[in-house]
């Protein structure tokens, strides 16, 4: 397909910037940058815009993951097997990417972001400490399976991933906020890559306009991530509830055929 003008690449770079940055504090940049993507790109596939998405994301997450490890410094009892497994179920999802279409995913996303906002919402003190809810083994098990789980949705679609992750890492395992954004960068940058080691030998990667997007999402991504390392997790919390307000409404509106 032929690049895009000079208008629409700074438009899609603009894009690129809020979502590294709404990707940095909480995740989900990607249901910014891929309806992006599809309005700015309207004659590529299905298959590169995820991969094109997939490229600029993973410049994000690779300079918030980096911030958020120098200053929260999470513990890699728990991020290295959540990645490993993200890793793992990403690439299981890319290989089955051209063949799910989104309108499966969207009434399923549109019901899990109301129940995860409204049990935010709805319980103040959730997140506000770490009070891990298993250990040992059990603990990891538990972040094996939200990094294989979450890690499959990613590379079949991936918009919300990040929040996904941070949810489930609050809720399920008792991080706090902010210890939950920190290791959510970090698997969600193994999702990004091995989502990328299955699209890139397709020949599915937009090269031009995805490194622009990932230029300016790397950008987004460390004001991100200083910005909540500095707020702390009183920040992450009440950001993360605007977020996915915004996602319900963006995604909602979809699925009942608003926009």
């Amino acid at each position: 397909m032929d690049d895009p003008t000079y208008g629409v690449l700074a438009l899609l770079a603009l894009a690129g910037l809020a979502a590294g940055f709404v990707d940095a504090v909480v995740g989900g940049g990607g249901l910014i940058q891929l309806p992006a993507l599809l309005l700015g790109l309207p004659n590529a596939t299905p298959v590169q815009l995820l991969a094109t998405n997939k490229l600029a994301a993973i410049c994000g997450t690779t300079v918030s993951s980096a911030t958020y490890y120098r200053r929260v410094r999470p513990d890699p009892k728990t991020f290295l097997p959540l990645m490993v497994f993200a890793f793992i179920g990403s690439a299981a999802g890319a290989l089955v990417a051209s063949h799910i279409p989104r309108s499966a995913f969207e009434p399923i996303v549109l019901v899990v972001l109301i129940v995860v906002g409204a049990y935010v919402l709805f319980k103040p003190s959730m997140g506000e400490v770490t009070e891990l809810r298993f250990a040992g083994h059990h603990h990891t098990a538990a972040a094996i399976g939200v990094g294989l789980v979450v890690g499959f949705y990613d590379g079949a679609l991936g918009p919300g991933t990040g929040s996904f992750f941070v949810i489930s890492l609050v809720a399920l395992l008792g991080y706090s906020f902010l210890e939950a954004s920190a290791k959510a960068r970090l698997a969600n940058w193994a999702t990004n890559f091995a989502a990328l080691c299955v699209f890139v030998p397709q020949g599915a990667v937009l090269w031009k306009t995805g490194l622009v997007l990932g230029a300016c999402n790397l950008v987004g991504g460390y004001v991100g991530a200083r910005v909540a390392v500095k707020k702390g997790t009183r920040f992450v919390r009440v950001f993360f509830i605007v977020v996915v307000s915004g996602f319900i409404v963006r995604i909602g509106g979809d699925v009942l055929g608003v926009w």
